[in-house]
């Protein structure tokens, strides 16, 4: 179970090689928002993976409080640019 817990992570680390390069290169910065939303989100996805692979078992009280700043951060973001278009 271990391996498969491991090729899970790698798995979204590659999805989050991905999103890297949308951050970077992404048309729109709507685009880039939910690249970083992507990367916020896999790496919640691999902490609560490898919590039982390496058996460290607080991985997952991080990966939920990233879960809690990820939220955070996306109503900051709306409000902050929803504030722009106004003005």
């Amino acid at each position: 179970m271990t391996e498969l817990y491991l090729a899970m992570s790698l798995l979204l680390l590659l999805t989050m090689a991905g999103g890297l390069v949308r951050v970077i290169i992404g048309p729109t910065p709507a685009d880039r928002m939910m690249a970083a939303q992507l990367l916020g989100t896999s790496s919640i996805g691999v902490l609560l993976l490898l919590a039982p692979a390496i058996g460290v078992p607080a991985l997952v009280d991080v990966g939920l409080i990233f879960a809690l700043l990820a939220a955070v951060s996306v109503a900051a973001f709306t409000r902050r640019r929803v504030g722009q278009d106004q003005a």
